[in-house]
């Protein structure tokens, strides 16, 4: 069992299909779950599942929270977008990876986070900071 970093092979095919739309206000609602160790998450997930998810504690429950869009922009050949940091409050867990998925489209996973090492909070809050929003740090990114 593992958790690899990666984009999900099924959502490089669903946006050239346009059944993810990363809008700001209008577009498709994505979630991000958190995973124990004992996950298998890797670039053939396709969807969101509930298997070795962490367990709800605080604000943190079954599915994950929802994240806030980052409208996609385009610079230098490059088409990025990103979402805002998300923090779950009173919870005391541990994981070691999360699952971006779509709830728009099926529970579509989109990408998979792969956090290195397990990484704790103890009653306390647990927050995903994620990289800048441009054209060489964006968490998903199109060039050609």
């Amino acid at each position: 069992m593992a958790i690899t970093q990666a984009v999900a092979n099924s959502f490089k095919q669903q946006i050239l299909f346009g059944s993810h739309n990363f809008t700001l206000t209008t577009g498709s609602v994505f979630k991000l779950a958190l995973y124990t160790s004992s996950a298998t998450l890797d670039s053939s997930t396709t969807v969101y599942t509930s298997t070795n998810e962490v367990a709800n504690t605080g604000q943190y429950t079954t599915g994950g929270g929802t994240l806030v869009n980052v409208t996609p922009l385009v610079s230098s050949g490059v088409a990025f977008t990103n979402f805002n940091d998300i923090s779950f409050t009173g919870v005391t867990l541990t994981a070691r990876g999360a699952l971006i998925y779509n709830t728009s489209n099926t529970n579509a996973a989109v990408c998979v986070l792969d956090f290195t090492s397990d990484k704790t909070a103890t009653a306390g809050t647990f927050t995903i900071q994620f990289p800048a929003n441009t054209t060489s740090a964006a968490l998903l990114r199109i060039s050609g």
